[in-house]
């Protein structure tokens, strides 16, 4: 079972990203899209749909993950997006952690 997850928000198609890294997505969902932090990333820019999400087995892989994603040009980030993800839906997710 999943224990961390990479994941990729936007604020709209072909909008503004962001990548984060969570060992709870559904939680941390819930506080990019409350604008909990009201000084952050997330909320100045109000990048809350999720769009692009991998599951890994430990939080130190998943972190891994996530600083390699994070020196990637944009263009790799939309192409990673767009293989699963065409329309830049927002995905929903219907698993448990």
């Amino acid at each position: 079972m999943p224990r961390a997850y990479v994941y990729i928000l936007c604020s709209q198609k072909n909008g503004t990203l962001y990548t984060g890294v969570t060992n709870n997505i559904h939680a941390r969902l819930v506080e990019h899209k409350t604008h909990i932090n009201e000084t952050s990333f997330s909320t100045t820019y109000n990048v809350t749909r999720l769009v692009w999400f991998e599951a890994h087995e430990s939080i130190s892989e998943a972190i891994r993950r996530e600083k390699r994603l994070k020196k990637w040009r944009r263009e790799w980030k939309v192409a990673l997006i767009e293989e699963n993800n065409p329309d830049w839906n927002e995905l929903r997710l219907n698993f448990d952690d």
